[in-house]
């Protein structure tokens, strides 16, 4: 049979080759717009992905075939474009939708290029038959084969660089789609034409349909529209990939933000441990967990309180640097020494918690208390120093010690036993410390408000001269007249003041109600002097010195009337603190003391180089005298030490007419305690200058009822 010789335009051809890369780039670009999470927007993506697709590779085989020519003119019926175009839409929806899936499974990769192999074959042969001529078009059986296989191939292909481009370096994705669309569109040009191929046409053939879709006009039109079609698709797809990449990446910014809050809420910026609201979320899922295996199990969850022994003075001396480092430190030694699966958790300061589950003994918790407080016995080191710190820790078990809701509390208050021991050790908590912990909480919220509703009282102890017998000063020590229990004793409410952070608020009570007293005084032609007493917190505030001046400033004070004593044992935890603050008191002119002195572990070298005037000798010593040598022994050596270094001695506690003769013989040179006068109101003391005294009582010196001071 003799056939029509046929023709292809070069020009066209290419142009038909880069429209089907062009369309092959695109639907690569549109196999990533379909997978989005957003379902809606994924549906959206698919069904116009398969129409801008669709069209874009129909196009090809469109112009493909314009490129094509007989001797004879050509033209296609409408009914059958349309339909060839239908089924390149349809083999789109069939790829996208496979790249849509998660990942390519054999039987995902051989249905969908056999399905989208028959799909585009039917494009083709379809648009094929919308070539109208008489007598019909004789098929090649093996091209038509060779073409159906390459289509299938191309599409084994394409679905395989669609999910090979999703593991593809981001640097180089533009790169790699570039070229597999290169690729994907020679493959689908090379089916297009091997099915031409397979055409022939008989001599003498008359096209039926030359006179509906035909010329260069109607393929320029098809050309230029798929091409804008592709072009707007590709563009809405890249603006949505940049606005899904700054959502993405805001996103992202906003977990990263979301994280670092919440590490922020939960954890400790210092030491990175959980904090105290992590720790009581751990801690209430523990007792959770424990109720609910309460009947399969007996072992039961522990939470022990550390808290550190001395460590404020670490921050005065050093700095809060070395305390940071320090603080760190301690965080890793606990987190060492606990159980795995315990939770250990700064809840600030110096304070610590410990959280233990599966404990089926006492013994288990006082095992770990002993690590503990172990590994914290080891000396820190923050550059050159080398710091020794302790720790006193409560331990509370549930069920055994209360109620869930007052663990830490409970804790707590078997924590603060530990420290009433001496530190450096654990205590179990006892039913009674829960009714000391209610009590303390009661005092301490009615201590607050003690000064406003003016329920302080400062009372007055005479201080009479070992020489003269005369009465030279007095003591100002602090009363607490609650209206419900009555004058409470400050052994209880001082050292509930420091724990609770009220010590510096009574302690400015007390400096200025004494510095207004002296000044009513005065008025009055009095010139008393009186000694107050600082607690360790007062040294710590850098303006103490400022504060006291003020006080006797406004008060038009002579400074040298007021003494300010301070503990021996303090002096010394704080020896740079105090020295400093010492300092600052003797250039204003304020007289000062170490009080309790034999009770703690004075340097002579520190003492020498502190401006104090008076040493005040403890109540233990004195109470001796008449019954121990060794007692009678110390004070002598201290009252004669005390000399050699220009120091005036104080005993307190004198109580009896035996002792006081004692340290009068030993050259005291002031005594103070019940036998010689008992802590009275300013009303009483008063009176006292009066003549209305006990009988035999001392009387004050001329120097305090005239004008001369003696020192």
């Amino acid at each position: 049979m003799t056939f029509l010789s046929s023709t292809y335009n070069p020009l066209v051809v290419l142009a038909s080759l880069l429209i089907s890369s062009f369309a092959s780039y695109v639907a690569l670009d549109l196999a990533k717009r379909v997978r989005t999470h957003d379902r809606g927007m994924a549906v959206g993506w698919w069904i116009g992905g398969s129409v801008a697709m669709g069209t874009g590779v129909w196009c090809m085989h469109f112009v493909g075939m314009l490129a094509f020519s007989l001797p004879i003119a050509l033209g296609y019926t409408m009914a059958l474009t349309i339909l060839s175009w239908c089924a390149a839409v349809a083999v789109s929806a069939v790829a996208l939708w496979v790249a849509s899936q998660g990942t390519l499974t054999w039987q995902r990769l051989s249905s969908g290029a056999l399905t989208m192999g028959a799909g585009i074959c039917a494009m083709h042969y379809i648009g094929m038959a919308a070539i109208d001529v008489a007598p019909g078009i004789v098929w090649n059986p093996y091209l038509v084969l060779a073409s159906a296989a390459i289509a299938v191939g191309a599409s084994a292909a394409a679905l395989q660089i669609f999910f090979w481009l999703r593991r593809s370096d981001v640097g180089h994705a533009q790169l790699h789609q570039s070229g597999a669309a290169l690729v994907m569109g020679g493959a689908i040009c090379g089916m297009h034409y091997t099915g031409m191929s397979a055409a022939g046409f008989p001599a003498g053939s008359v096209c039926l349909s030359a006179n509906e879709l035909s010329g260069a006009g109607v393929g320029v039109l098809v050309t230029l529209s798929s091409l804008a079609l592709l072009a707007l698709t590709l563009l809405t797809s890249m603006l949505d990939a940049r606005l899904q990449g700054s959502l993405n990446s805001a996103n992202l910014k906003l977990q990263s933000a979301n994280e670092e809050l919440s590490k922020r809420a939960f954890m400790d910026a210092l030491t990175g441990l959980p904090n105290r609201l992590l720790f009581e979320d751990r801690l209430m899922h523990a007792l959770l967990r424990r109720d609910r295996l309460a009947e399969r199990t007996s072992a039961k969850l522990a939470v022990l309180f550390v808290d550190l022994d001395g460590f404020k003075p670490v921050n005065d001396q050093f700095g809060h640097a070395t305390g940071d480092d320090v603080l760190r430190e301690i965080a890793q030694r606990l987190s060492g020494a606990a159980r795995d699966g315990d939770t250990v958790a700064r809840i600030g300061g110096d304070e610590f918690l410990v959280l233990m589950e599966e404990v089926n003994t006492l013994a288990d918790c006082a095992i770990i208390a002993a690590r503990l407080l172990e590994s914290l016995n080891r000396p820190v080191r923050s550059g050159e120093r080398h710091i020794t710190i302790s720790a006193s820790i409560g331990i509370v078990v549930y069920p055994d010690h209360g109620h869930k809701a007052k663990l830490i509390a409970n804790a707590d208050s078997a924590m603060y036993a530990a420290k009433r021991a001496g530190g450096n050790t654990y205590a179990l908590f006892e039913a009674h410390m829960d009714a000391q912990a209610r009590e303390q909480l009661s005092l301490q919220s009615d201590l607050r408000r003690a000064i406003e509703l003016g329920q302080l009282q400062l009372y007055y102890q005479p201080k009479v001269d070992g020489i003269t017998g005369h009465i030279h000063g007095v003591e100002a020590l602090l009363r607490w007249n609650h209206p419900e229990r009555g004058q409470v004793s400050p052994v209880v409410f001082i050292p509930l003041a420091e724990r609770f952070n009220l010590i510096n608020g009574l302690g400015n009570w007390v400096l200025e109600e004494a510095c207004r007293q002296m000044r009513a005084w005065a008025d009055d032609g009095m010139r008393m002097r009186v000694a107050i007493n600082l607690s360790v917190h007062q040294l710590r505030e850098d303006d103490l010195v400022e504060r006291i001046d003020s006080a006797l400033r406004r008060n038009q004070l002579d400074a040298s009337q007021l003494l300010c004593e301070i503990t021996e044992s303090v002096a010394m935890d704080d020896v740079k603190g105090t020295q400093r603050a010492f300092d600052g008191l003797a250039r204003i002119g304020v007289f000062l003391s170490i009080d309790d002195f034999g009770t703690g572990y004075s340097s002579l070298s520190y003492l020498r180089q502190m401006p104090a005037t008076q040493l005040k000798i403890d109540r233990t010593f004195v109470a001796d005298l008449e019954k121990s040598r060794d007692a009678k022994a110390i004070v002598s050596a201290v009252i004669r030490l005390a000399h050699e270094l220009g120091l005036r001695v104080v005993a307190e506690g004198v109580e009896t007419g035996g002792q006081r003769d004692i340290l009068v013989g030993l050259g005291c040179d002031e005594l103070q305690g019940f036998f010689l006068g008992r802590p009275m109101p300013a009303e009483a003391l008063e009176a006292w200058t009066e003549g209305r005294k006990p009988d035999g009582a001392a009387d004050f010196a001329p120097s305090v009822m005239g004008t001369e001071l003696l020192i």
